[in-house]
Formats: structure tokens, C-alpha cells, sequence
């Protein structure tokens, strides 16, 4: 295993001839951008629109001598690592799905729409300054969950978005009627949609002003961006949606008895009811009837919710995976956090063409997803899902793992 984690994974590599095509250029309408805007803020959107795409965000200058990474991780395990990665290079591309289902994501992609923020508000607070009083204020905001009870979290919600409650202390007011005004428009949003009841327990603030921003500049990518500079994340740490999308993403997973799956959630922590508390850390739900084959994308279109379908990857993950020093496979739920960036077309043909340390992080124990795997399962797994060996079969590859 040491020699695998410092040579290719994938080694066959095929030379693929990969045409990468920018995304549309990023436009601030900044004529309805909430006032008052941010010295700071005002500076990077402009700079922000003045590139000629979202890629030149990617590209930031990192500072001599750091080791550039790309890590491929969910929400919450890799968290615990960010802390000491800083120490060795803040030069790391934090590659993040956007199907998570569970949660306040949850509610708020049933509600409103849209692809789960929450894995990537989780990724950006761990990233954010703490260097000040206001950055941590402003991290502690950010990062706040409101109660369990239903009551108890609307009357906060109102307290916090009514700028009343304590949290606010120590944000200056350039910070506060920035972040307000988002949490405004969230709260706006909900409103227009009489006809669903928004439950704010156990909300994420953060996510709630992830989701606003999101919806006022259409663009996933612009909320990112809004997100990282208000909580003041180095510019060379980037955190990137491996599907950069203003659509709703369900994950979906075969099992080896044929059996198909529908919703992260429903693969990895399975509840009973809608609104329930998700504990991702405990170990006591149900095993799976067979293990997991393959995941993919499914279709949200009525009748055909169990038709796989195949989203684009995001273009600047794509290249930025094409220069980094480092691929990292982090820790963390092996198929519902990991594997669903490497099933995209364009990741496993780019991976195989680079001669770079590939390192895969074990998990310390079992879950649900991983139940009696080996590392050798984990290898293998990796290595099927870059294939694509059990999808379509127009699209699979044939790389082989190399110590």
C-alpha cells in the first residue's frame, strides 16, 4: 500500500486527447447587489468579472515552494485534517460533491431547489480565517445551528435574521448588512412559496446564507466565491462543486444483488421520516442487503426517477487536476462522498494521464457503505469507479492499478 500511495493508482494511461471548454464568464449584477458592499468584497467581484472565466479563479498564484493538492472528500471526515494540511501547503483544491440529501440541505433542496450546499459551507468555514475577533465571529455566525425544536428554531431564525440576536456581537457592520442581506433574500425566497412549510430545525445558518447567495447570482460558483471571501479563505485554497450546477443532483447506487438505492441519504444513513436528525457519525443504522456496486446520477424528471443520467464536471476541477503535484482520495463515506466526483467522465482519463503521488486515505473504522472491506477493497472500489467499469458501457475505461 505505501507504494501505491506514491505512484500511480491508475497507471495505464491512455493519452486522452480532452478538449477542456470555459464555462460561462461569471457576471455580478451589481446595480440589485445588496448594500453596502464590502471595500474588500467590491475589489474581488470586480477583479472577479473582469476574467475571462471562473477558471481564473482556480489559478491563483499559490506562494513558493507550497506542494499543490487536489483532494477528492465529503463534508466531514477530511474536516478534521484541514487544521494541519494549513501547516504543510494552504495551496489545495477541496473537490466536493453536491448530492448530499440529508439535513438542513435537506429542507432547503426540497424547498427551494437546487444542488447541496452543505458539504461545501462545511469545507469553507474549516478553511476561514481565525486570525481576528470579527474572523471569528464571523466563522461562529456562520457555522451556528439553530435548535431542534420547531418553535424554538423559528424564533431564533427571526432573531437572527433580524439582526437581535447575540451572534451578531463582534461583526462590524459592513460584515453584518452583508451577510443580512442574504440571509434576507433566503428567508424572501421562502416566503414566495406559500405552499411549503420550511422547517428550520437544526438549520445551518451558513447554509442558509450559502443558499441565498446561490439564488441571487444563479450561479454556484458565485456564491463560492461570495462565501470564501466573506469568511476570508486564502486565495489559494480552493473549494470547488465537482458539478458546478444550479439544479437539484440525486446520487443513486447499485447493489451486487441488483438492488437500486435512491438518495445519498437513503445509501448511507437511512431514517425513518422526512424531517428526523441525521447523526452522521453513528454506527447503528441498518447493514446493507448486499454490497455496493457502482454509483451514479439519477433523474429528478417524474416517471423517469430511476433513469441514470450523466452530468458534466465541472470544468476547473478538470484543470486543476490536470497541474496539481498531489491527488489525494480523502477518508471519509467511500461511495457517497468519494466516489461520486471520480465516476464523472473527464476525472478518471485526466488521473490516468498524470504521473503524480495519488494518495488514498484509509478510513480508522467500517460504516455502512464499507462493511468488511480491506484496503485492497477500497483500491479496487477507487479504481472501478475512474473506470467507470459498471456504468455505461460506451464510456468505461481499462487503467490498472500500479504500485
Amino acid at each position: 500500500m505505501a507504494d501505491s500511495c506514491l505512484g500511480p493508482l491508475i497507471s495505464k494511461a491512455s493519452s486522452p486527447s480532452l478538449l477542456l471548454h470555459s464555462p460561462p464568464q461569471l457576471l455580478f449584477p451589481f446595480s440589485s447587489f445588496p448594500k453596502p458592499i464590502p471595500k474588500h468584497l467590491v475589489l474581488s467581484m470586480t477583479s472577479l468579472q473582469c476574467s475571462s472565466s471562473p477558471s481564473s479563479i482556480s489559478n491563483s498564484s499559490p506562494r513558493p515552494s507550497q506542494p499543490s493538492l487536489l483532494v477528492f472528500s465529503g463534508g466531514t471526515a477530511f474536516n478534521g485534517v484541514v487544521e494541519e494540511l494549513k501547516k504543510l501547503t494552504t495551496s489545495v483544491a477541496h473537490v466536493l460533491p453536491v448530492s448530499d440529501d440529508g439535513g438542513s440541505t435537506a429542507e432547503i433542496v426540497r424547498v427551494l431547489g437546487g444542488p447541496a450546499v452543505g458539504d461545501i459551507r462545511s469545507r469553507c468555514l474549516r478553511l476561514s480565517d481565525q486570525s481576528s475577533a470579527e474572523a471569528l465571529a464571523v466563522r461562529r455566525l456562520l457555522g451556528h445551528r439553530l435548535p431542534l425544536d420547531p418553535q424554538d428554531s423559528k424564533s431564533q431564525w427571526y432573531d437572527i435574521v433580524g439582526g437581535e440576536h447575540s451572534l451578531w456581537k463582534g461583526v462590524s457592520r459592513p460584515y453584518s448588512e452583508t451577510i443580512r442581506a442574504f440571509l434576507v433574500y433566503f428567508q424572501n425566497e421562502i416566503l414566495r412559496r406559500p405552499n411549503e412549510s420550511f422547517c428550520f430545525s437544526n438549520g445551518s445558518i451558513g447554509n442558509f446564507f450559502f443558499a441565498g447567495a446561490r439564488i441571487f447570482f444563479q450561479s454556484l460558483d458565485a456564491a463560492i466565491f461570495l462565501f470564501s471571501r466573506v469568511s476570508d479563505i486564502p486565495a489559494e485554497s480552493l473549494v470547488l462543486p465537482v458539478i458546478s450546477t444550479n439544479d437539484r443532483l440525486t446520487l443513486g447506487c447499485e447493489l451486487w444483488d441488483g438492488t437500486i438505492i435512491r438518495g445519498q441519504n437513503e445509501i448511507s444513513h437511512p431514517t425513518s421520516g422526512t424531517m428526523q436528525h441525521i447523526d452522521k457519525g453513528c454506527s447503528s443504522v441498518p447493514a446493507l442487503p448486499s454490497r455496493i456496486k457502482r454509483v451514479f446520477y439519477m433523474s429528478n424528471e417524474g416517471g423517469n426517477s430511476l433513469h441514470e443520467v450523466f452530468p458534466m464536471v465541472n470544468a476547473s476541477v478538470l484543470d486543476r487536476l490536470s497541474n496539481v503535484d498531489c491527488i489525494v482520495y480523502a477518508m471519509g463515506s467511500l461511495f457517497t462522498s468519494v466516489c461520486p466526483s471520480l465516476v464523472l467522465r473527464g476525472i478518471g482519463e485526466i488521473i490516468s494521464s498524470r504521473n503524480c503521488p495519488k494518495v488514498l486515505l484509509l478510513n480508522g473504522t467500517h460504516d455502512r457503505e464499507t462493511n468488511g472491506f480491506s484496503a485492497s477493497g477500497f483500491v479496487t472500489s477507487i479504481t472501478d469507479a475512474l473506470n467507470r467499469k459498471y456504468g455505461d458501457t460506451d464510456s468505461c475505461l481499462e487503467n490498472f492499478v500500479s504500485g
